[in-house]
């Protein structure tokens, strides 16, 4: 009972809203719908809700287990959020230049639908990075919010994938890209401030 209300107490609209668009700039499921497009027409179909539970349980498990897992290897959480940061603001440069810095090496097959969309694209390693680095500011709680608010968000675009392109065109979808790239950017610079001191 006393966890729960720990819990409840917890709860930071503030901080919630600021998990769900580092998130949602981060997994970038509206500039991933060429490749779902892409995707679909190779393996015939994906299983929306399947990738979604899949993302979902990477996400969650890393979220919990995330910060042991660097004690193990001796990193502290505000070390990771500084690496975080750099990662995030590559990944921002991709995003606002059309640049390729992170290059995937594309899976075929029965696991087309997991691979490479549940993991590395929606639970990938810009992913992972920036849960631990929002572990670093913000309640776990929130960020859980954050999380299944995005996945919520994500099983829709996958349903949904053919009608947002046909909607948004290949023009909105790169400058909603280019947008979100500027506040990730924005987000990796305030993170990398707020934790670079603590180090020295």
């Amino acid at each position: 009972m006393n966890y729960i209300n720990e819990l409840i107490s917890g709860f930071n609209f503030n901080e919630i809203l600021k998990a769900i668009m580092v998130l949602f700039a981060v997994i970038d499921i509206i500039g991933s719908i060429p490749i779902i497009i892409k995707i679909k027409e190779t393996s015939g179909d994906i299983h929306a809700m399947r990738i979604t539970v899949v993302s979902l349980i990477i996400m969650i498990a890393f979220l919990i287990a995330g910060e042991s897992l660097l004690k193990l290897f001796g990193v502290n959480l505000q070390s990771f959020a500084v690496a975080g940061a750099l990662i995030l603001f590559a990944m921002a440069i991709e995003m606002v230049m059309g640049i390729e810095l992170f290059k995937e090496t594309p899976i075929k097959g029965k696991s087309a639908g997991i691979v490479p969309l549940a993991f590395p694209i929606i639970a990938g390693a810009g992913s992972m990075t920036s849960l631990i680095s929002l572990r670093a500011e913000f309640e776990m709680v929130n960020i859980i919010v954050a999380i299944l608010i995005n996945m919520i968000i994500v099983l829709t675009v996958l349903k949904l994938t053919r009608k947002i392109e046909r909607l948004l065109g290949s023009g909105g979808v790169a400058i909603l890209k280019k947008v979100f790239g500027i506040i990730l950017l924005a987000i990796s610079i305030k993170l990398f401030a707020s934790n670079v001191t603590s180090l020295f």
